[in-house]
C-alpha cells in the first residue's frame, strides 16, 4: 500500500513527508467515495458490465451514449424538513455519481440494461466483422 523511501533531512523534512502522506490518502479517498464500483465481464459475444449504484431506483439513473462513450449517470436528490413549535430543521443532499467507458467495438444498437437489488447490468454486444469472400477477378 505504501512504498518504503528514505528521506534525507536535505531533501525533505518530516513535516512535508506527513503533509504528501495525508494529501495522497485523502484524494484516494475522495475519487473512491465519489464513484461506483463496476466489473466488466467477457461472455464471448458480448460483455456484461455491471455497476454497483445501491440506493437509487431505476429512475434516478441514466445512461447515455454519445460518440464512443457510455455514460452512466445516477443523481439522487433528499429533502427533510421538520416544524415542531418554534423549530424548524431542514436537511438537504445531494449526490451524483457519473462514469463513462470507451464502446468502440461494440454495436451500439444492441446494448440493453437492466436494474435489479442495486446492481445495474448493462449487455455490450461485440461488433461482428463481416467476413468478405475473396473477390475473383477476370483476366481478359
Amino acid at each position: 500500500m505504501f512504498e518504503l523511501m528514505p528521506i534525507s533531512r536535505t531533501q525533505r523534512s518530516m513535516n512535508s513527508f506527513f503533509n504528501d502522506f495525508e494529501r495522497s490518502f485523502f484524494n484516494d479517498f475522495y475519487r473512491s467515495a465519489n464513484s461506483f464500483k463496476t466489473d466488466i465481464i467477457d461472455n464471448g459475444g458480448s460483455y456484461l458490465l455491471q455497476a454497483e449504484l445501491p440506493g437509487y431506483s431505476k429512475d434516478e439513473i441514466v445512461l447515455k451514449l454519445e460518440d464512443k462513450y457510455l455514460t452512466i449517470k445516477a443523481e439522487k436528490k433528499v429533502e427533510n424538513e421538520e416544524k415542531t413549535d418554534n423549530f424548524v430543521r431542514r436537511e438537504r443532499r445531494f449526490g451524483s455519481y457519473s462514469r463513462s467507458f470507451d464502446i468502440s467495438g461494440i454495436d451500439a444498437e444492441k446494448i440493453s440494461a437492466s436494474y435489479n437489488n442495486g446492481i445495474l447490468d448493462i449487455t455490450l454486444p461485440k461488433l461482428v466483422e463481416e467476413k468478405k469472400e475473396p473477390k475473383k477477378i477476370e483476366i481478359q
